[in-house]
């Protein structure tokens, strides 16, 4: 326990003895002059009650409580959640601490403000260092170099607002305390002088009791001369016990209300001590202190050692269990530690493993973010270790930036000379985009069109404009081709104009039911389709369609299959005949029919072999009349090629 821990002191356990049980002549008291008394008159018996106590617990708490003392709503800063700070982006921080200031009093979040304030330096700092290397690396002069950006304007801002606010706080509390704090010492001047008083006991107990619910209103003071204020206090409050003692009822009286009230206070440290959450039984046990040390007085001496004893020993309980949760937070934070060297590890393996193509450096800018963000949302390190953990984490990823802005600026050299020879077609592209001699430059731009396409990417800045200063080039070059072209066979045009509605009307007509006229209309169209002409070669599409629609109308008429084949063979001729291959194409038919009037043939041959393994079977067997009406079939068929063949040949003369 500390020396100026006043525990025991509120049980009376440093007593003064007073010569005669009168009072004795003092100076006014100084703060510092009363704990030295107290020092020098502690007994054998204060010694052995000081060392069951454990100095850290205690100690602890007088801390806590002192702080406190300043602004009782301080105490808010144990309810003001602490967050992982480090795992945040610089954005998230920005955000947090705008959220801090907006709903929290501004003396309860110091220790999460400068957290946050250490992380965002931190993180700006390393993109700082980032942005300073590509700038110098782009050729720029160090000594030019600056940089911001948007989160940082803003949390510079935050961080301005809660200075001036914290500022503001203290410059107004500042007057407030010290005038507190001598308003608490005249009222230990007035305590004293009660020792003097020799009216009636009953008036000076009652003054008393006024001075000390005076005392509990005085308001704050500041936490350096917390403890021994109320040391002081406590000390003369003893004494006028000791003076009191004249009348045991009164005295007696007090001892019995304070005893009662402290042994609640001690069963709930006892249950306290059972409270797995250690740090809300720890803030409870601290507001226990308080109320034992700043709302209650001594008991009589023959219980003072008991209850103290039982009330440190809850103390000290909470106390273990509560060091022995941050013993086992240190153990998770190794674990941290030892995800985060791992991690580190990992990134410095990438940035070991040179890539020479733009594609596998954006992999390895992937996989290294995706480790930074792991990196972060691994925890908290032990706190010895935590500066060099992100020292070397910097470092690790500060050699991964430096291969990667080497391969870009080297990649920027050769986008630069790419630029260079893609601006030499744009020329040529422009040179020649009005020429009429579309013999000679059209192969031209068709090559530097190729070239353009081979030469690889340009800087991001200026790819867009350089591609449509190109395109617009070949663009107005290819449509004055086109146009001048379109202009010599219009009336190409005008006859895929014709084709196209007579196609539509195609479509639209409705067969008679009369197969005779319909297929005469349908050898009309035929006719008036041959008589249009040709079309531009990319139109020519549209020939395949007509005889498809053809076909399809002929497929619609009732006709012996047989006769039907014949009529959609003459149309497909008219369209071979009407093609510029028309020989070739005629070719190809007739060496097409030729061949499945062979098959056919051999077809007919296997079926007729077949029969000879039916000799002794009976002419009605299914499966001899099965063959006989293949053959059958496949004769009639071959008739069909025949004719087929025979209006072919006569297409060549």
């Amino acid at each position: 326990m500390s020396e100026n821990d006043n525990l025991q002191d509120a049980d009376g356990k440093k007593e003064v003895e007073l010569q005669n049980n009168a009072p004795q002549e003092e100076s006014a008291p100084q703060v510092e002059e009363t704990t030295e008394l107290k020092n020098e008159n502690e007994t054998a018996e204060d010694s052995n009650n000081e060392s069951k106590v454990d100095a850290d617990a205690h100690s602890e708490i007088e801390a806590s409580n002192a702080e406190d003392a300043e602004d009782e709503s301080n105490a808010e800063r144990h309810e003001v959640e602490e967050k992982d700070y480090h795992a945040m982006s610089m954005q998230d921080l920005a955000e947090e601490l705008n959220r801090l200031l907006k709903h929290h009093k501004i003396q309860t979040i110091s220790k999460q403000v400068n957290e946050i304030k250490a992380e965002f330096n931190a993180k700006f700092g390393e993109l700082l260092e980032e942005k300073k290397e590509e700038f110098i690396n782009d050729g720029g002069n160090e000594i030019d170099f600056y940089y911001t950006n948007d989160t940082k304007k803003l949390f510079n801002q935050l961080y301005k607002d809660y200075k001036q606010s914290i500022s503001a706080y203290y410059k107004e509390r500042e007057h407030n305390l010290k005038q507190n704090l001598e308003n608490r010492l005249a009222i230990i001047e007035e305590i004293k002088g009660l020792l003097s008083v020799e009216e009636n006991m009953g008036s000076t107990y009652k003054t008393f009791k006024e001075l000390q619910e005076k005392w509990r209103n005085a308001g704050p003071i500041p936490r350096d001369k917390y403890n021994n204020a109320w040391n002081t206090y406590h000390h003369h409050v003893e004494r006028f016990y000791d003076f009191l003692h004249l009348n045991n009822d009164l005295r007696d009286m007090d001892f019995k209300h304070n005893y009662d009230q402290k042994l609640k206070i001690i069963e709930r440290a006892e249950e306290l001590a059972k409270d797995d959450n250690v740090n809300r039984a720890f803030r409870e046990l601290q507001v226990l202190h308080k109320l034992w040390k700043e709302e209650l007085g001594p008991v009589a001496k023959e219980h003072r050692e008991e209850i103290w004893e039982r009330f440190s020993n809850a103390t000290k309980t909470i106390h273990d269990k509560r060091q022995a949760y941050y013993a086992d937070l240190d153990k998770a934070y190794e674990k941290n530690l030892e995800k985060k060297e791992e991690i580190i590890a990992k990134i410095q393996a990438i940035a070991d493993d040179k890539a020479n193509t733009h594609s596998a450096w954006q992999k390895k800018i992937k996989e290294v973010e995706a480790l930074r963000e792991a990196f972060f949302n691994a925890g908290k390190v032990p706190l010895k270790v935590n500066e060099s953990t992100w020292a070397k984490f910097k470092d690790t990823v500060r050699n991964f930036n430096r291969g990667k802005n080497k391969f870009y600026k080297d990649l920027k050299k050769d986008q630069y000379e790419n630029l260079q020879k893609k601006k030499e077609l744009i020329k040529i592209a422009e040179e020649n985009k009005d020429s009429d001699d579309f013999a000679v430059v059209t192969p031209l731009m068709k090559k530097i069109q190729n070239d353009w396409k081979k030469i690889g990417h340009v800087p991001r800045r200026d790819s867009d404009k350089i591609w449509k200063q190109f395109k617009n080039a070949c663009n107005h070059y290819f449509d004055r081709m086109h146009a001048q072209r379109k202009a010599e066979n219009q009336h190409l045009y005008d006859a895929f104009d014709k084709k196209v509605k007579l196609l539509d009307d195609l479509k639209a007509m409705e067969l008679s039911g009369d197969n005779k006229a319909d297929v005469e209309n349908l050898k009309t169209r035929i006719a008036e389709w041959k008589e249009i002409g040709y079309v531009p070669q990319n139109k020519r599409y549209i020939d395949g369609k007509f005889y498809k629609a053809i076909d399809d109308a002929f497929d619609k008429l009732k006709m012996e299959k047989s006769k039907l084949e014949m009529v959609k063979f003459e149309s497909k001729l008219e369209n071979l005949a009407n093609n510029d291959d028309d020989t070739r194409l005629l070719d190809n038919e007739q060496n097409f029919i030729r061949k499945k009037i062979g098959e056919v043939k051999s077809e007919i041959t296997q079926l007729e072999n077949n029969l000879q393994f039916f000799t002794n079977v009976d002419s009605d067997n299914p499966l001899v009349k099965d063959v006989h009406k293949n053959i059958a079939k496949h004769k009639k068929e071959l008739e069909t090629w025949k004719a087929k063949l025979n209006k072919i040949r006569g297409m060549y003369s």
